[in-house]
């Protein structure tokens, strides 16, 4: 009988066991959202008369650093970096400073996003541990914001610095020396704060600093300043806009690319005839020679010049270059290579817009055109006039004639109508393009409001910022952009300071600032058959647009 209980009582404790063993989710407690908390320095934060060269951070958990490198601002820089351990996750951060501090000066170390802790990465934002060489801590603030001079977004990690005014100060100080207060807009902020300042009088300036060595090195930095010095206190809101300097022209040794031409790459502007240099190319072995027949022109997409020339029997070449003031003269071996031949390829194939012009282009330069052996014909086999312009700089070759909707033309070229450098012409081409419909197109005007000066450049860019048409205007405050593909757009205004009908960029020696850029707020939407008029009052800044969210699927495991 007992038996049989111990049974049937064991048996139950076996099912209520069983019911009891339900499937479920694993949670693991609640996520910790908390950042970490700083619990004690040493010295304590704010403190005054820091005489040490040792601060310990104690934080209540365990913390890791992230980006240190980029994320980490201290405020005077310092020539030598303190060293910051350990690199592993750990409560305690030790800084040790290396480096000779100056006499009554307020330090500030500002660590951004860089302190996390250890299991979540929940960041302790903007922590600045602080203190003063002298009797107090400086308290006077300076604020305001960074914006590219040119393109629409500025980018991200830009310093803004202040060198103070004093006997010693002279405008090349942002080249060889390091600021006197420095702050950072980090990875998201287009804005910017300077704190812990002292009453003074003072150089404001932006710097998009690649070599991050807080020094402007015009090859690579932009630069953006505020033309006059600033006195603090003032509760002003700066605005600084970054540019990067065009270089003066500067030549480097040509290489030989085949048997008739040299690539030499430079620096500067030679979007212009005369911003070009005079290139004069010898017979190293003749120096009372004269210099030989050259063509320059641009390699495309390159900074970089190609300076064609007759092949000749040398064993090296002398190249003599002059621009301005700027003289340099090169002496270089040459080989027996391959030489460029003629080619002539069309820009357009299939579809020509309405608003394009019909352009060749050539791998040698031409020199020689007999239109009366190029002829085009529609597709009613009806003779069209037509008149070229030939782009020697850029080698292109441009056909202007009336176009009509829902068209086709061909381009028939007899032999020898085009002859390049080398006296050689070409074979019978034969090139069809068509023509859409106007209806396939929309037009859009655009209303200038509040314009502050003339003369106006109007761009109209897609959405990667490339120009796709240019208006341009000395009163009107209309500009049309017709027959233009349908897309978003973009527009912008350029103010034309000096009226050579393009964006010219600014000088910090000089004191210049970059030609003001304004941007409409919003792409504009311009569709098939369709007829735009926008406003664009200039008197607005722009804001950009909110980014859109989306929605990430979440997996659940059950």
């Amino acid at each position: 009988m007992l038996k049989n209980n111990l049974k049937y009582i064991s048996l139950l404790l076996l099912l209520i066991m069983m019911g009891c063993a339900k499937r479920g989710t694993i949670t693991g407690g609640l996520k910790d959202t908390l950042a970490p908390v700083l619990k004690m320095s040493f010295p304590k934060n704010f403190n005054t008369n820091f005489k040490g060269d040792e601060i310990k951070l104690v934080f209540d958990e365990n913390i890791k650093l992230r980006n240190l490198n980029k994320q980490l601002i201290i405020s005077p820089p310092m020539k030598n970096e303190p060293l910051i351990l350990p690199t592993t996750a750990s409560k305690f951060i030790t800084i040790k400073i290396k480096d000779t501090l100056q006499p009554n000066t307020t330090y500030s170390f500002n660590f951004g996003q860089s302190i996390a802790d250890n299991n979540e990465g929940n960041p302790f934002s903007q922590f600045k541990y602080v203190f003063s060489t002298g009797d107090y801590i400086d308290s006077l603030s300076l604020g305001g914001t960074v914006k590219d001079a040119y393109d629409k977004e500025v980018e991200s990690f830009v310093s803004v610095m202040l060198y103070e005014i004093n006997d010693n100060f002279k405008d090349s100080i942002v080249y060889n020396k390091n600021p006197r207060y420095i702050t950072n807009t980090l990875d998201s902020l287009k804005t910017f704060r300077l704190e812990n300042l002292k009453a003074g009088k003072y150089l404001l300036v932006a710097m998009k600093d690649y070599n991050t060595n807080n020094k402007f090195n015009p090859k690579k930095d932009k630069i953006g300043f505020n033309r006059q010095f600033i006195t603090i206190p003032n509760d002003t809101v700066y605005e600084l806009a970054l540019f990067r300097e065009v270089l003066g022209f500067k030549a480097y040794k040509p290489s030989q690319a085949s048997g008739n031409r040299l690539i030499m790459g430079y620096e500067g502007k030679v979007n212009s005839v005369n911003e070009r240099p005079k290139v004069t190319l010898k017979n190293n072995n003749d120096s009372e020679a004269s210099g030989l027949s050259t063509i320059v022109t641009q390699l495309p997409k390159k900074d970089s010049l190609q300076i064609w020339y007759k092949p000749i029997k040398a064993d090296s070449l002398a190249l003599a270059v002059a621009k301005d003031k700027y003289n340099v003269n090169f002496s270089f071996k040459i080989k027996d290579q391959k030489k460029d031949t003629l080619n002539i390829s069309a820009v357009q194939s299939g579809v020509l817009n309405l608003r394009d012009r019909f352009t060749l282009e050539t791998a040698t330069p031409l020199v020689n055109f007999d239109n009366s052996k190029i002829k085009l014909i529609n597709k009613g086999e009806t003779s069209i006039p037509f008149t070229t312009e030939y782009d020697e700089f850029n080698q292109k070759l441009h056909f202007d004639f009336q176009k009509e909707p829902s068209e086709q033309y061909t381009i028939s070229i007899l032999p020898g109508a085009l002859t390049d450098f080398f006296e050689k012409s070409n074979d019978t081409l034969t090139y069809k393009v068509t023509t859409k419909n106007t209806a396939d197109y929309g037009n859009l005007s655009v209303s200038l409001q509040n314009v502050k000066r003339f003369p106006v450049i109007v761009e109209l860019t897609n959405t990667k910022g490339e120009v796709l048409a240019t208006g341009y205007t000395e009163k009107n405050t209309t500009i049309d952009f017709n027959l233009i593909e349908p897309a978003l757009y973009t527009l912008r205004a350029i103010y034309d300071e000096n009226k050579n009908k393009e964006w010219d960029s600014g000088n910090y020696l000089e004191k210049r600032q970059a030609e003001e850029v304004v941007y409409f707020s919003k792409e504009i939407d311009v569709r098939a058959n369709w007829d735009v008029n926008q406003v664009f009052d200039l008197s607005l800044p722009y804001i950009p647009e909110p980014k859109k969210k989306t929605d990430k699927k979440v997996g659940i495991l059950e």
